[in-house]
């Protein structure tokens, strides 16, 4: 039996569903096509923001009887703001699914923005921006993005700066706003114990009124092709009193549109997955040079990235910069045995599904396919594509990503100079 389903209204609102039906819970969240790629300079920060002053009230409903709602209902309510999409969403018991549904449309369609709302939370946005800086393990992943895509909306980081958030006008969060959150570029996800014909009339409900005149998105996205960048600063050093070096070490990636991105979550979870992985065994269990040390993948529309990570002590960086170097050039020489893909591949399979246990995953996982892609692919197809994957496909993929040209990023007690000016 078919567990997701999908329903269009009118105006281009889209609805899917997944069906638990041993569940006592149901997760709904509703996913905006914005995030902070959509921002010109002068609004960065802008989509998280909005995240903060969305929970603040709306035309019937103070941000404290909101709260008040939810935690009679024993509730969990909660928003987060990506890139390209910002999603707002809520988990609760599933006899209350109505009361949640009604809850997250209010707050996404009918928020006030009011000025004195804007002034409170610009403090508590600017105070989230340095706790971000005292985060060494943070700031560097931001970093790494600006210094391999360089002034670009997709290289600016999604809190925004000091200066932009600090500059934002509650007239330009309003016009944002209404012009941005818009039925045609949302997604309504719900995953539990619940009915997607019940679902449906529950989100028309709640949208009415705003369903008959959608217009198609005018949101445009455009980067460049991978084999016509480079990365903006080739070596980008954080100069930062701190215990520890926060390494990274990467490339341009994959979009997300790209067939190979099952490829490179093999080759990913193989290189730096999981504790059987080449980083970890390398870093870690040979050299103890490190306590943390992986590979991650990012897959934007028409760019991605791909890093290698490591914490470790300052005086031990430049070998950990070497070693991950050196398995970089390995791997684009000569793939992975056919163990490790084998391993990768089973590290991909488990984590897929053992990271769907719960509701509000199962609502992760097809809204942003939704929102992303178009479509909700079953988990038993995800799977088949994984292990389709060959040990042929993946000694081609890094052949041709882990020798382009790369991007080191480094937080921690080293003058500009420290590395050089080649990655």
């Amino acid at each position: 039996m078919k567990a997701v389903h999908r329903t269009t209204l009118p105006g281009g609102l889209r609805i899917v569903t997944e069906s638990m039906p041993g569940s006592r819970s149901a997760a709904v969240g509703v996913w905006v096509g914005v995030g902070s790629r959509d921002e010109t300079p002068s609004l960065a920060g802008t989509s998280h923001f909005l995240e903060h002053l969305l929970f603040k009230g709306t035309k019937s409903r103070s941000g404290l009887e909101i709260a008040r709602m939810m935690d009679a209902i024993g509730g969990e309510f909660n928003a987060f703001t990506t890139k390209e999409a910002t999603c707002y969403h809520a988990t609760v018991l599933d006899e209350d699914l109505a009361i949640a549904v009604e809850l997250v449309s209010d707050i996404v369609l009918d928020a006030t923005i009011a000025a004195q709302d804007v002034d409170v939370e610009r403090a508590v946005v600017l105070e989230e921006i340095s706790m971000r800086d005292d985060d060494p393990s943070d700031l560097v992943h931001d970093e790494f993005s600006t210094a391999l895509l360089g002034d670009t909306p997709l290289g600016r980081p999604i809190l925004g700066t000091n200066e932009s958030i600090a500059g934002l006008t509650r007239a330009q969060i309003n016009g944002y706003y209404r012009r941005r959150y818009r039925p045609e570029s949302m997604v309504v996800a719900v995953a539990g114990n619940i009915d997607h014909k019940e679902v449906v009339r529950l989100v028309r409900a709640a949208f009415r009124g705003r369903l008959e005149k959608g217009v198609t998105p005018t949101v445009t996205r455009v980067a460049p092709a991978p084999s016509k960048i480079l990365p903006a600063k080739a070596v980008s050093v954080i100069e930062d009193d701190t215990e520890q070096a926060n390494i990274l070490l990467g490339m341009y990636g994959l979009d997300r549109m790209d067939d190979r991105r099952f490829t490179l979550g093999v080759l990913s979870s193989a290189l730096g997955g999981g504790m059987s992985s080449r980083l970890f065994q390398e870093i870690r269990e040979k050299r103890g040079l490190a306590y943390s040390t992986y590979s991650f993948a990012s897959h934007h529309a028409g760019a991605g990235l791909f890093g290698l990570y490591a914490g470790c002590q300052p005086s031990k960086a430049h070998e950990v910069i070497d070693i991950m170097r050196a398995q970089l050039a390995d791997v684009a020489a000569n793939g992975l045995a056919e163990d490790e893909v084998s391993r990768g591949k089973g590290q991909m399979r488990g984590g897929l599904v053992l990271g769907l246990e719960d509701s509000t995953a199962r609502m992760s996982r097809i809204g942003k396919s939704e929102l992303s892609f178009g479509e909700v692919l079953e988990v038993d197809e995800l799977l088949r594509r994984v292990e389709a994957v060959t040990t042929a496909d993946v000694a081609l993929l890094a052949a041709d990503l882990l020798d382009r040209p790369r991007c080191l990023t480094v937080v921690g007690p080293f003058g500009q100079s420290e590395f050089g000016t080649a990655a």
